[in-house]
């Protein structure tokens, strides 16, 4: 089977960086997936994009050697197997709030006896190859977010359920469960503390470790903070980023303020 290489390089100790795909555009995907990004996650919480969309964007990406992932919506074992059997090499799980929860995630991408999920990788098996029934199990990574005030209470639970393939921070969900306005990219003490509260009994436990960021001066620093895993931004947050410069500058003006979206 295709080895997959975004989890192989996190089992190793070794540091990667992603980008977001937060629109539903088959040649953006392909764009960013030929910019060489280590992996790309397709976003079906938040992003504007459908299961039909998926079908397209998902074999885009894999004309590169980019590892695909797919944020689910939830933590639902459908949605989970059928991104999987589309061909995503793992998942992300948002709002996980507990050990049970972390487990029934981690069983709906293991097939029998290790886990629940039901035979028919579709097209995932075309692009996982010869042994995909075989060693996907070892292969698909099923990463839980931690971003909730319970998820936080049962932070070493959650890290420690076997199986895990990593641990992703959502910072904005993350602030709104401490309290604080909903800023990804922050330098408020009590967000840098939790953050830094994950991280550490990630590496207690030897688990790979992830967090969403929207700048490059926020990736550097959680890179040398000691992530595996950063996401360096979004498809939408890049146009907007260049665009608004770009227009600014031409215009001999400031940037137009914008609201925060999450990307």
């Amino acid at each position: 089977m295709r080895k997959n290489a975004a989890l192989a390089r996190w089992r190793a100790g070794e540091q990667t960086i992603g980008g977001w795909l937060s629109l539903a555009n088959t040649h953006t995907a392909e764009l960013l997936a030929n910019a060489g990004f280590d992996w790309l996650c397709i976003d079906l919480q938040h992003g504007l994009i459908d299961y039909r969309d998926l079908l397209h964007m998902l074999p885009a990406i894999s004309t590169t050697e980019t590892t695909p992932l797919v944020r689910v919506s939830g933590n639902d074992p459908k949605q989970i197997m059928k991104v999987l059997d589309a061909g995503a090499m793992g998942v992300i799980v948002p709002l996980v709030n507990n050990r049970a929860e972390a487990a029934a995630a981690i069983a709906a991408c293991r097939y029998p006896p290790d886990g629940m999920r039901s035979f028919g990788p579709i097209r995932a098996a075309l692009y996982g190859g010869r042994g995909y029934a075989a060693e996907a199990n070892s292969e698909i990574a099923c990463i839980a977010m931690i971003e909730t005030r319970e998820g936080l209470d049962n932070l070493e639970e959650i890290v420690t359920t076997p199986g895990l393939g990593g641990i992703y921070i959502g910072p904005s969900d993350l602030a709104l469960a401490l309290g604080l306005p909903p800023a990804g990219d922050t330098d408020e003490p009590l967000h840098v503390a939790t953050v830094e509260r994950i991280l550490g009994v990630c590496k207690r436990h030897g688990v790979p470790a992830g967090i969403h960021t929207s700048s490059l001066d926020y990736a550097r620093r959680r890179l040398e903070a000691g992530f595996e895993f950063v996401t360096l931004g979004s498809d939408a947050g890049f146009m907007m980023q260049a665009a608004a410069r770009d227009l600014a500058a031409a215009r001999g003006t400031q940037e137009r303020a914008r609201e925060r979206t999450g990307y």
